[in-house]
């Protein structure tokens, strides 16, 4: 599969920063009590992130090891404020929307942990298409909950009534504790439909036992996805042999 593609599948699907490596969940609890906020910070994500990764790509050589990052969270704030003044000067009402998140978005994990683990190490090419995918990932996730919560919580989506007037709003899905049912939903779909794939191609599904998750797993052979016998057996064959 072509570099490109397969950085944009990772980000958007495989790796999706919302729904499988669970990162950047400030932002994701607090702002998606509606479409249009989801939409408006996960693009202003999109866009940091891109740029951020080309920088930081373009000047890999250049950083010392010791400093890199400090210098990666200068690189990115210096996009966060030029992005922040462009909202605040021809988008007010979203930069009024998502506040303080804004700013914010220098210490998001998933700009710092892409910045370190894979644009200081790679070109300038693949370092903005990992940005496109991995940003569009969380821009999916943001919108998705988003989309969820102003439904059930207001009747609308993008400020459009779809819910007859008779409906009677779940309030409590507009309000914080929402955020984390509608994101535990979505993620337990989400599982349901990968197991299912797992064992409609014949692979008999097994719980993982990591008690820290992906986080510092060396399973190369799961990617975030459902364990599978083969996979946790190759993984102990790999263990033994080294």
């Amino acid at each position: 599969m072509n570099k490109t593609v397969e950085r944009l599948k990772c980000g958007m699907i495989t790796e999706n920063p919302t729904f499988v490596q669970m990162l950047g969940m400030c932002p994701t609890m607090a702002v998606t009590t509606s479409a249009i906020n989801g939409v408006g910070m996960g693009l202003t994500t999109t866009v940091i992130l891109v740029l951020s990764n080309m920088m930081i790509s373009m000047l890999r050589k250049v950083i010392p090891d010791k400093v890199r990052i400090p210098a990666y969270i200068v690189v990115i704030a210096s996009f966060v404020t030029i992005v922040q003044f462009l909202l605040e000067g021809f988008v007010p009402s979203l930069y009024d929307s998502l506040g303080i998140y804004i700013p914010l978005i220098v210490v998001n994990c998933i700009i710092l942990g892409r910045a370190e683990s894979f644009a200081s190490k790679n070109s300038i090419w693949l370092s903005m298409f990992d940005g496109i995918g991995m940003g569009l990932g969380f821009t999916i996730g943001l919108t998705s909950i988003g989309i969820f919560r102003e439904l059930l919580g207001n009747g609308t989506i993008f400020n459009f009534r779809i819910m007859p007037e008779s409906y009677e709003p779940l309030t409590i899905l507009i309000l914080a504790p929402g955020a984390f049912f509608v994101l535990a939903f979505l993620i337990a779909a989400q599982n349901k439909v990968r197991i299912h794939k797992a064992k409609k191609a014949g692979a008999s599904v097994t719980v993982c036992e990591r008690e820290e998750g992906c986080a510092g797993c060396t399973n190369t052979f799961c990617g975030g996805k459902a364990f599978t016998e083969e996979s946790v057996k190759r993984e102990k064959d790999a263990a033994k042999e080294a």
